[in-house]
């Protein structure tokens, strides 16, 4: 359903896991191999270049490879055979020495790791431009004031920058998590028919190594055919990312909504429009975001489930990873992009936020007079005080100012100028400001 990439999904992760260069990069491995073993004489070094010479994906007919992988089980087997084939054609000598020592898994998740490697780059570089506009957001609405909300509910007094310093904050955690996870990930696989290298003889970490140095990758202690921690971890990490751009999706698109209109996506032209009703203007980056949050949870817990495989090589698990590791990707590289460029034209509206904090005719301030009611009384007896003037303040359908001025157990220990203050929003955040201080120190050494 390519149809609806675009709605979804990002073209670089769209790209990275295209057939085309999964593909690719399963040649890659087998070029490196080439290279590596010629390099150190453990093939003619002729052979290396006569091989590495037909590792292009034009050169093969990707709808034959597919059709023959239902009979042969993997996609490895028909390519190795065709890459013989193809070398044959002008150094059959060198034919003799393709895709040596290694097996199809070897060449696999070899690709699949340098698909990995590419894709790491594209959300890390992603995940940058977030933490650098929501860095710019927290410091510019430092001091916009709106209510907070808990329970769907006004709560007390917040600035917008604390909001956003908590989505920096998250994105900086994800940041380093993926940074420690592609450490563990983009190592090489080759191990040959059972782990064991053991058609290579004497050579065979020999030939790890310089394959492992051709491709840029890590030589992992083992080689790790049928354990599948890295891969699930993959999952994990990006679900925990996608999980946070669904919670950002969220409060951005509640903020949207009309009866509070605090936050809006851009207002470019064509955007969120509806087919019938022309004043819509639907959160469709929000929408995008969702969807894919709703979808890679499942995705993450497919690949958890197959991680118990058989022995030396996985059955049904491993072949399980081929079609859900990649869609998982696809789906948290959409999110993240459009994530990333809803944030960029995020447009608020600080005067309605600033008009929200009425909107229960000064009961959000009732915390502020308590806690200052409660260094003369104590915190008991200034909590039921003001709760009885909140039910007053409802039941009348007054300002709550009004209802505490007029209240004579509070008029004799609060004056009008202390009870003024009270009801300035900013002068009840705490430490707020401190906290956006910490995110965006913390976002920044991560930076470096």
């Amino acid at each position: 359903m390519t149809m609806l990439d675009p709605l979804f999904g990002w073209e670089v992760t769209d790209r990275i896991f295209s057939d085309s260069v999964r593909i690719q990069r399963m040649l890659d491995s087998e070029r490196a191999l080439a290279a590596a073993e010629a390099r150190l004489s453990v093939i003619p070094k002729s052979a290396g270049p006569a091989i590495s010479n037909h590792c292009e994906v034009d050169l093969f007919d990707l709808p034959s490879i597919a059709r023959a992988a239902a009979t042969a089980g993997n996609l490895a087997i028909p390519l190795v055979k065709e890459l013989t084939k193809l070398v044959s054609l002008s150094d059959k000598e060198a034919s003799r020495y393709v895709h040596w020592g290694a097996t199809s898994q070897d060449v696999i998740d070899t690709g699949l790791v340098l698909q990995l490697h590419e894709a790491f780059d594209a959300i890390e570089s992603e995940l940058q431009k977030l933490s650098e506009k929501l860095t710019q957001l927290a410091q510019d609405h430092r001091a916009t004031a709106l209510p907070a909300r808990t329970w769907m509910q006004h709560a007390i007094p917040t600035v917008f920058g604390l909001k956003v310093a908590g989505w920096l904050d998250a994105v900086t955690r994800h940041r380093e998590r993926l940074r420690e996870t592609r450490e563990r990930v983009v190592v090489l696989q080759f191990g040959g028919a059972g782990g064991t290298l053991a058609s290579l003889g004497s050579d065979g970490l020999k030939v790890a190594q310089a394959l492992a140095e051709e491709l840029g990758l890590s030589l992992p202690a083992v080689p790790w055919h049928s354990h599948r921690d890295r891969i699930a971890e993959v999952g994990t990490t990006l679900a925990l990312m996608v999980g946070t751009l669904g919670k950002i999706g969220r409060d951005v698109s509640l903020q949207n909504q009309t009866e509070v209109g605090e936050v809006f996506e851009s207002a470019a032209e064509g955007r969120g429009g509806s087919s019938t009703m022309p004043q819509k203007k639907n959160p469709v980056a929000c929408a995008a975001i969702l969807a894919n949050a709703n979808q890679v949870p499942a995705l993450a817990s497919a690949l958890l489930s197959a991680m118990p495989q058989e022995h030396e090589r996985g059955l049904g698990g491993w072949q399980a990873e081929w079609n859900i590791l990649p869609e998982l990707v696809r789906r948290a590289g959409g999110a993240l992009h459009h994530a990333r460029e809803m944030i960029d034209g995020l447009q608020i509206d600080s005067a309605r936020m600033s008009q929200n904090l009425d909107a229960t005719r000064g009961l959000i301030f009732a915390e502020a007079v308590a806690a200052a009611l409660a260094q003369q009384i104590g915190k008991q007896e200034a909590h039921k005080l003001v709760e009885e003037c909140c039910r007053r303040a409802v039941a009348e359908k007054k300002h709550l100012r009004e209802i505490l001025a007029g209240t004579a157990e509070i008029k004799s220990r609060l004056s009008s100028a202390e009870l003024d203050s009270l009801f300035q929003p900013l002068n009840y955040l705490g430490v707020a400001n401190e906290f956006i201080d910490r995110a965006i120190a913390a976002s920044k050494a991560e930076r470096h």
